[in-house]
């Protein structure tokens, strides 16, 4: 009977933690940009740019800030809707009405530098 009771309360703690445990917790953080969060010390020109522009390598331009978003390609919520601006401008798309807040946090993740100045 103790055995049962003890099965028992360890079955109920690995399955109170994975509810605890957010699943999204580390994902794609050992990913993200080796430059650091933020990072603008580096600066490309949209001709640079514009040669990452697949699935495998994508960079966009938000407000002057380039991103590579290639590690986040796969887990962007809306699909490849990610790709529509891949080596190119992204600003319009990125304010639209479909992306709550918690996205300019997110993004911040995978600044590289900044638009060089034509």
């Amino acid at each position: 009977m103790e055995i049962i009771i003890i099965i028992s309360l360890v079955i109920l703690l690995a399955l109170g933690a994975l509810f605890v445990i957010p699943k999204s917790q580390n994902k794609g953080k050992s990913k993200r940009n080796d430059l650091g969060a933020g990072t603008t010390s580096r600066s490309f020109t949209t001709e640079e740019i514009s040669k990452h522009s697949t699935r495998e390598d994508c960079w966009i331009i938000i407000k002057d800030k380039v991103y590579d978003v290639t590690p986040y390609v796969e887990e962007h919520p809306g699909g490849d809707a990610i790709l529509n601006n891949a080596g190119g401008d992204s600003t319009e798309g990125f304010f639209g009405p479909q992306h709550g807040t918690r996205v300019f946090d997110i993004i911040e993740d995978f600044c590289i530098g900044q638009l060089k100045a034509s």
